[in-house]
């Protein structure tokens, strides 16, 4: 079959960015071989630094370096001239707000792209990369503006597509007594994956109003609070307790002591609306990046005797393979013009981190979620990595 041509809208081109670990699967195939069905035709670069890649790729992979986005999914032609579109604002140099979150550019470039789909009267499918916007009005807005353009959109983390060690997945329709997730990292860039982690597994948990994933309440709790709400919960310390063996580097002593003191760490603690209650832990200052990764999940099933845990693995560095993951989901949106998983996941990811940030600029206070109350969503069984990890390789 002919690869579908794709438009990739990024921020900046650099080893190791997002671009880089996401197109690189598109110019040089999966590092377990093979190679998705897409041919990059245009990349537009809102940023150039001085380690730029894009300007020696397309030379290599002669792909069109476009001065807009418009100019991008046209080819000039002034007419849709792709057939999806990649938009990965991720990396880069931004400005943060009050809250710490980095203002990258993921509204306007959809705005953008959607201006194009409006001016041409098509629409294709679009990969939005990571949470959809640092807001949730932003957030809102993107994906309203999906629904009234019928634009198959998919969003989020990689953390969901890569392996699991060891290989869980919950069953479907199971009671959860409560979850935790443990992650790393900056708070925001990455309390987004954790969220995302979270959000995969407890999705698939029996539901009193059939798909109603919605959630109550965020609290992000910090400091000497960070532990104290914590250990009121015996099932969440049980918890951690099972995560605690498959941790790998971190530093010595108590967690807790070391995570309170750290600027950046903390736990959110999400209330759904069917009464589930889930904690995600930042421990920074204690919790370092490890081989693998260092994302963890437990939960306690009612009918279950002991928690069910596992290592959401990432292979760093290269070759990224996770990524390669991902890039199979972002293959599959494209090809059949449908979603792998629905992007309302990553929706509520992206209100909860929002919430969760908020939180922590007001001292922690609790902030009901009315906005995020309603999201609702059948989880898919698109499959998770599977099979052997490839090896780790050296590049130029």
């Amino acid at each position: 079959m002919k690869p579908k041509r794709v438009a990739a809208i990024v921020t900046e081109y650099r080893r190791w960015s997002h671009a880089d670990v996401i197109l690189r699967n598109l110019l040089d195939g999966y590092p377990c071989g093979g190679r998705p069905g897409l041919e990059l035709v245009a990349l537009y670069t809102d940023q150039v630094p001085k380690n730029d890649m894009s300007r020696d790729l397309a030379r290599k992979h002669g792909f069109r370096l476009c001065e807009t986005i418009a100019d991008a999914l046209t080819l000039g032609s002034g007419r849709l001239a792709v057939d999806g579109v990649l938009s990965i604002a991720e990396h880069g140099q931004y400005p943060q707000n009050d809250k710490g979150q980095i203002l990258y550019p993921r509204r306007r470039f959809f705005s953008e792209i959607c201006a194009v789909f409006s001016k041409t009267g098509l629409s294709v499918p679009v990969f939005n990369d990571k949470h959809l916007a640092a807001s949730w009005d932003d957030a809102w807005w993107m994906y309203t503006q999906a629904r009234k353009l019928m634009i198959p959109l998919l969003a989020g983390s990689s953390i969901p597509v890569t392996w699991r060690k060891p290989d869980l997945v919950l069953p479907r329709g199971c009671e959860l007594l409560g979850a935790v997730q443990v992650g790393y990292g900056p708070l925001e860039g990455y309390g987004f994956h954790a969220l995302e982690g979270l959000q995969c597994m407890v999705e698939r948990r029996k539901l009193p109003d059939n798909d109603r994933q919605g959630v109550l309440a965020v609290t992000c709790h910090t400091g000497k609070a960070m532990w104290e709400r914590f250990d009121q919960f015996p099932w969440a310390r049980r918890l951690w307790e099972a995560i605690r063996p498959l941790i790998g580097y971190h530093a010595g002593g108590d967690v807790r002591p070391a995570s309170a003191k750290a600027p950046d760490a903390a736990i959110f603690e999400i209330e759904y609306i069917d009464g589930l209650r889930a904690f995600v832990l930042m421990p920074n200052g204690w919790l370092y990046e490890s081989e693998g990764g260092s994302f963890y999940f437990a939960a306690l099933r009612r009918e279950a005797k002991e928690p069910d845990v596992c290592q959401f693995y990432l292979q760093q560095p290269d070759p990224f393979a996770h990524f390669a993951e991902l890039t199979k989901a972002i293959d599959h949106l494209i090809q059949t013009g449908h979603a792998p998983y629905p992007v309302e996941r990553t929706l509520l990811t992206t209100g909860i981190l929002d919430a969760a940030m908020t939180s922590r600029a007001e001292k922690g206070r609790r902030l009901l979620t009315a906005h995020l109350r309603d999201i609702r969503y059948c989880p898919s069984e698109w499959k998770h990595a599977q099979g052997p990890i490839p090896p780790p390789i050296k590049r130029p």
